[in-house]
């Protein structure tokens, strides 16, 4: 299967936070979109690697994503080297996307700009030829590099070089990032406190989407970085 566009998470929930209108605003418009996260979030303070991955596979519905698949990194200590970067260019040539999303460039948390430089470092090697991958049928992978690859911003303020409007999204948003039920607020949860379960985060959340949209005149937006001069802002060619 070849998508459209493939977001890329080191945690599940991290692309539901970061740019989840985005991605329903491109399935409806028929586009293919999937995502890969990198790890199952067992280092989180609430919940567990397996609610989550169950709580994963409900947003993936409630967003209407083509595929969405874990490479079972291990949270918190997984590595941008050799190993991790040639198991993420087995995915960018088995899904062809054109468009990748990743983690933001630096955050408050050091995954998400460790698995920023892994994906942007992949996306690059996974376009040499003479990088050579296997597919799970035993066949070598053709080398394919997708035409841009920009990061979504998370809980630190970046200025975004693009904002994509996502005010006809929020609904869909707000249910992908409750569908992790067992991450945020919930006064009869006896789970431990955690920066993201306090009773402001998700009030946070919605305050950043309008902020973001401010930026273009609209009620809600979804900033991104790129690492590469934009001649466009269009997130899709055509």
């Amino acid at each position: 299967m070849k998508l459209d566009i493939l977001v890329i998470a080191v945690h599940p929930d991290d692309a539901e936070l970061g740019c989840s209108g985005t991605i329903a605003k491109h399935v409806e418009m028929g586009y293919k979109v999937g995502i890969v996260d990198f790890t199952r979030g067992e280092l989180g303070t609430r919940g567990s690697a397996e609610i989550r991955d169950q709580e994963a596979a409900e947003s993936a519905k409630i967003l209407g994503l083509a595929v969405r698949e874990n490479l079972r990194f291990r949270d918190g200590f997984f590595k941008n080297d050799e190993e991790h970067q040639m198991e993420l260019i087995k995915i960018i040539r088995k899904y062809k996307p054109d468009i990748v999303l990743a983690n933001a460039l630096e955050d408050r948390h050091p995954d998400h700009g460790r698995a920023s430089s892994l994906a942007t470092d992949a996306c690059f090697y996974s376009g040499l030829r003479m990088v050579k991958t296997i597919d799970d049928k035993g066949e070598e992978q053709e080398a394919w590099r997708p035409d841009q690859v920009y990061h979504y911003i998370q809980d630190r303020y970046i200025e975004p070089d693009f904002v994509v409007d996502v005010s006809d999204f929020w609904d869909i948003k707000d249910a992908s990032i409750r569908a992790f039920s067992s991450q945020f607020y919930d006064p009869n949860s006896s789970e431990p406190e955690s920066y993201i379960a306090s009773p402001d985060f998700l009030q946070f959340v919605e305050a950043r989407s309008r902020e973001m949209g401010h930026k273009i005149g609209v009620k809600y937006g979804e900033g991104f970085t790129s690492e590469k001069k934009l001649e466009k802002k269009d997130l899709i060619k055509g």
